[in-house]
Formats: structure tokens, sequence, C-alpha cells
């Protein structure tokens, strides 16, 4: 009998805590407007913009990301199609920017004469540049116009 009132007490709580919850109007989901029990349509598939042009780095170490399409790009501990062209022999001939230093060094820090085997999994740290808008409001200003906003108002 304890235990089947001690069950009916914690599940009035929950309930009670469901209900709450379910009425909060304040907590901002990704959801909007749509109920927990329906299924909401999901967002088309953004593009990857193919462009090829070097993007702008908001912050100081950012990893650059990729301007061209990776579909089909095969990187596994045997292949990465990324060296075809941005290893260290390939780069005049594709002129694609060639492996920062960085990743042919070990966790030592000594130089390695081929790529570090923690920095060879390129999609680890590089993600393609997506044509989406933002899923929410962003007010993220870069370091330097953060510098220069400084700057000025010191002046």
């Amino acid at each position: 009998m304890k235990t089947l009132l001690s069950s009916l007490i914690i599940s009035a709580h929950l309930f009670t805590f469901s209900v709450i919850a379910a009425d909060d109007k304040a907590v901002a989901t990704l959801r909007h407007q749509t109920e927990i029990k329906e299924q909401q349509t999901p967002n088309p598939i953004p593009r990857v913009v193919n462009k090829d042009i070097k993007r702008e780095r908001n912050y100081p170490m950012q990893p650059p990301v990729i301007p061209h399409t990776i579909r089909g790009y095969e990187v596994n501990k045997n292949n990465n199609k990324c060296l075809t062209c941005h290893s260290r022999q390939s780069t005049e001939d594709s002129q694609a920017p060639m492996v920062s230093v960085t990743h042919f060094m070990n966790r030592d820090g000594n130089f390695l004469a081929e790529i570090s085997p923690r920095r060879y999994f390129c999609n680890q740290c590089h993600v393609p540049q997506m044509d989406a808008k933002p899923l929410i409001e962003n007010t993220f200003v870069d370091m330097h116009s953060l510098m220069k906003q400084k700057t000025s108002a010191s002046q």
C-alpha cells in the first residue's frame, strides 16, 4: 500500500510538472509552436556554397570552411580525398591552399614528414559552407570589428 501511494504521489508530481512545462511559453525551442506529439515538416536540406572563394575567419585559429562540395569524398584511415589537392606535393598543380604546417606537428610539437594522424580527418574541424539561414538570431561580432569599436570609442 505504501509503495502504491508513493507511486501515485510521484506520478502526480510528474503530471503536474509536465502540465506546467507544456503550458510554459517562455521556453524557446527549434520546434516553435509545434506540439511535442506532432511531427513538424523538416526544413529543406541547404545547398553547399560551391564557389571556391576563400571565406574570412571570424576569430583567431578558426578552421577555414571548405568553399566547395565534398559529397562523395572518402576520408578514412586508408584514404583522404582532400589530400589529392591540398597535400604539399599537389598544390602546384591544383592551385589549392596547402594544408597548414600545424597539421604536420605531433602532440609534442615535433614536425613530421607526413600529416599528423591527429590532423588526418579533415572534416572533424573543417566543414562546407552552406547556403542556409541561421536557425536562431545571431548577434556575433567578429574580433576585428570589436577592436575597431574599442579604438573608436577610446578616441
